[in-house]
């Protein structure tokens, strides 16, 4: 923990800030998601044009990875976190005032790849390291009642009035920036003398480098940037397989569904946080191995009920797998690298993972795959990709 934290305790009312300033900015993402998507469908788009609306979000990770934990590390995170929901706010007032529904959710994704490492980074600036496990699952829980709360409202004013659903994010986004004010001036972790662009670039690198040669970062880099391909191209999934699947053609339905999800991850984190600790974090992966297994079993659905239900296990395991792999990377990283440099590093290898799997389901929508058969697809990808990564996490001589 560093010296200069004067809020040793782990609900202090610094985390409290983070918590109120992460559940608006999660929340507004997680509701323009499907405003978007609605504002897409009354354009009469093609149904492979939603899943890019998650492509030129996270492109925005991909390309800013190198700088962004390192202007996390150089600047206090509270601020950090509040100019970052600004360009939110200015990505979703965008998107109401006519933008192309992509540019407007490049310039959000923008915002949440700078938000990003500060969110995560400053946990262990404000948290003993005993308590970062704990800390990770109120983070994860405030986010994940956000995405519940977001899908959900984003779902149901995007069927009354798109402009209503994208009024109401744009409001949620300034007031997050707002809430990010309470948060204090911490300082910051690890200060840039000078902006020079290849040397953030080699900076990036060696981080890179360095948590990729331990094995408990390499373990959690791995393991996170599956669980978030995985949840990504879910939420896209669910848009396609509802109207196959279930005979439903809202924009409520897939977006309650994604919720579902959602609820779930809430009760694996809780539990997380209960029954793993940074020395025994390997009891996550079987959890991690059911998530596969569940997603085989809901792609064969055609009942409402059994739906919510599988989704919520798939959360449920979920949350159990990926809250001790975010605490693991964190105390690595906050003692080698800077917990910015290992969140942006992190973030770079999730959202590379989400542009692939989203990209192959974009591929295989194009290419006339049925819903379901993509479900089952999708479900065996992810089943021997955790497989894999159990196996190379327990083999004798590793």
């Amino acid at each position: 923990m560093s010296a200069a934290n004067p809020h040793p305790r782990l609900l202090s009312r610094a985390m409290a800030a983070v918590l109120a300033a992460q559940f608006l900015s999660a929340l507004a993402d997680n509701a323009l998601l499907f405003a978007a998507i609605a504002l897409l469908k009354s354009q009469q788009a093609p149904d492979w044009l939603p899943p890019l609306l998650q492509e030129s979000f996270v492109i925005a990770f991909v390309l800013l990875a190198p700088f962004v934990g390192p202007f996390a590390d150089t600047l206090p995170k509270g601020r950090v976190m509040m100019l970052a929901n600004g360009l939110k706010f200015a990505g979703s007032a965008s998107m109401l005032a006519g933008l192309h529904p992509l540019l407007a959710y490049n310039l959000v994704g923008i915002g949440a790849a700078a938000y990003s490492p500060a969110k995560y980074g400053i946990l262990s600036e404000l948290v003993e390291p005993s308590q970062l496990v704990k800390a990770n699952s109120l983070m994860e829980g405030s986010t994940i009642v956000a995405i519940l709360s977001g899908a959900v409202l984003g779902g149901l004013l995007a069927d009354r009035s798109v402009e209503l659903a994208l009024a109401a994010v744009t409001a949620a986004y300034l007031v997050a920036a707002l809430a990010n004010l309470l948060i204090p001036r911490l300082p910051p972790a690890h200060p840039l003398q000078r902006f020079a662009f290849a040397a953030l670039l080699r900076d990036f690198w060696t981080a890179l480098t360095t948590l990729l040669r331990h094995r408990d970062a390499r373990f959690s880099l791995l393991g996170t940037s599956i669980f978030w391909g995985t949840g990504s191209t879910l939420r896209f999934l669910l848009v396609a397989w509802v109207p196959v699947a279930l005979l439903v053609n809202d924009n409520g339905t897939p977006a309650n569904l994604s919720g579902a999800v959602a609820v779930g991850i809430a009760f694996g984190a809780a539990a997380a946080a209960r029954w793993v600790k940074l020395e025994t974090v390997n009891r996550a992966l079987p959890a991690g191995l059911l998530i596969g297994a569940l997603i085989l079993a809901f792609a064969q659905q055609a009942s409402l009920a059994a739906s919510y239900g599988l989704l919520l296990l798939i959360g449920a395991c979920g949350g159990f797998f990926v809250v001790p792999l975010n605490a693991l990377l964190q105390e690595h990283g906050h003692e080698s690298v800077g917990s910015g440099h290992a969140i942006a590093v992190q973030n770079f290898f999730e959202n590379l993972a989400m542009l692939s799997m989203i990209g192959i389901y974009v591929a295989l929508s194009r290419a006339g795959l049925a819903a379901v058969e993509a479900a089952d697809a999708f479900g065996a990808t992810v089943l021997f990709c955790i497989g894999w990564l159990t196996w190379a996490r327990l083999r004798p001589g590793r």
